[in-house]
């Protein structure tokens, strides 16, 4: 084990952050870097400036290389404006090859060494065949990944019941575990409609207000006095 600098950063707003060595190079938040990815060089946003860490495995890990430059971002806003036409294109052939599948997104990384497609499906998809006639289009090496509902979402945007934009697509960097139990912990009508989200599943701003309801609920569920300054409280409504 090694105590090394690293910067985090993360690739998307609200996306999860990752750690890479910083190489000396100072950027400070919100900032943006260019780091070595798998998939090839890519621009990133500095969520954690650099700070001392202990690795156990250097290998594991990727550089920053620098911070982004004008050309940086040059490259960058060429790219996000010919994804569009990617993403036509792949529609097209996923049509023509009849695959069950409902693609989201078409994505270069700043090299254009890959071209990323998102799609969500039902099953496993068998699109060897799509792979290689996107190849012999767009000259590059091609990545199809498969996603789930919640990161479909978060991917697309929009908005919720409330009338506000989706929490994982403006803040939340990862997704939790939500239960059916913090639904009725604080006395929601346990209507599917009414507590789950556009993505289907349970909405993550159950877990929100979790600990303050936790706090008035006992272990058999029933309402717990609480005990203040001025003497005992019981809540009767459990609606916090």
């Amino acid at each position: 084990m090694k105590e090394i600098e690293v910067t985090g950063v993360a690739f998307k707003p609200a996306g999860k952050i990752y750690d890479f060595l910083s190489c000396g190079i100072e950027a400070k938040h919100g900032e943006h870097v260019v780091v070595e990815t798998e998939k090839g060089e890519d621009i990133a946003a500095v969520i954690l400036s650099p700070r001392p860490m202990v690795i156990k495995n250097m290998d594991d890990m990727k550089k920053v290389i620098r911070k982004a430059t004008d050309e940086d971002y040059v490259r960058r806003a060429k790219n996000i404006e010919e994804e569009p036409a990617a993403f036509a294109e792949c529609k097209e052939l996923v049509v023509k090859h009849e695959l069950d599948m409902k693609l989201l997104k078409a994505e270069y990384t700043l090299d254009r060494s890959k071209l990323t497609f998102f799609f969500t499906s039902d099953g496993r998809v068998d699109f060897r065949a799509l792979v290689r006639d996107l190849a012999r289009v767009f000259r590059t090496r091609i990545e199809m990944r498969q996603v789930g509902v919640r990161d479909a979402t978060k991917m697309l945007g929009g908005f919720g019941l409330c009338g506000k934009e989706f929490c994982c697509s403006t803040f939340l960097r990862k997704f939790d575990n939500i239960s059916i139990k913090m639904a009725k912990d604080q006395n929601l009508i346990l209507n599917p409609t009414k507590i789950s989200g556009v993505c289907g599943r349970l909405m993550c701003c159950l877990l929100y207000e979790k600990e303050s309801y936790a706090g008035i609920i006992d272990e058999n569920g029933n309402t717990a006095k609480i005990e203040f300054a001025q003497g005992k409280a019981e809540d009767e409504g459990g609606n916090i």
